[in-house]
């Protein structure tokens, strides 16, 4: 089920839409087909909500922003404990990346930075992958808010955890 995620991932990567729906669904189905996992926290185990947040990625890649952003909300209402820690650091940092793609596409300069330097700042943080997942923010930063200081901030912030991982 992983490996159709990852190959969904590749899909969407290359922009191939209809290869990336069918590894999609084909992860799902293997999803259903196997009982709830007891130790949501082992690293190897895909649960509903890991498998949401490969999804999530899928959809940031390919411009679905909408359907990007209700799981980036859903990945992080998952990944926090009931009283407010977060269990899960990097899916929240990429889902708060995802969350600042679609409000940069959708104009919203001031949204998409603070949400970029939100992901950026976490506590743990697998500095190479988020690093991956922050270009595309950066991408869009960088198309179409070229010349907003806050976005050279956030850019600036971005080069220094490549230099420095």
């Amino acid at each position: 089920m992983q490996l159709a995620a990852q190959e969904a991932k590749a899909w969407a990567r290359m922009g191939n839409r209809k290869e990336m729906d069918i590894a999609l669904e084909r992860g799902r189905v293997l999803l259903e087909s196997l009982p709830y996992p007891e130790n949501i926290d082992n690293h190897f185990v895909v649960d509903p909500l890991k498998f949401d947040f490969y999804v999530m990625d899928c959809y940031r890649k390919v411009g679905e922003d909408r359907l990007a952003s209700a799981l980036a909300d859903e990945v992080i209402r998952g990944a926090v404990d009931f009283n407010g820690a977060e269990r899960a650091p990097m899916r929240i940092a990429e889902a708060r990346v995802t969350l600042g793609v679609a409000a940069a596409r959708d104009g919203d300069l001031e949204g998409a930075i603070l949400l970029g330097h939100q992901a950026l700042n976490g506590e743990r943080k697998s500095l190479p992958s988020l690093a991956m997942v922050s270009q595309d923010l950066a991408c869009v930063l960088a198309d179409r808010f070229s010349n907003a200081p806050q976005a050279a901030s956030y850019l600036d912030q971005l080069q220094e955890i490549r230099r420095n991982p």
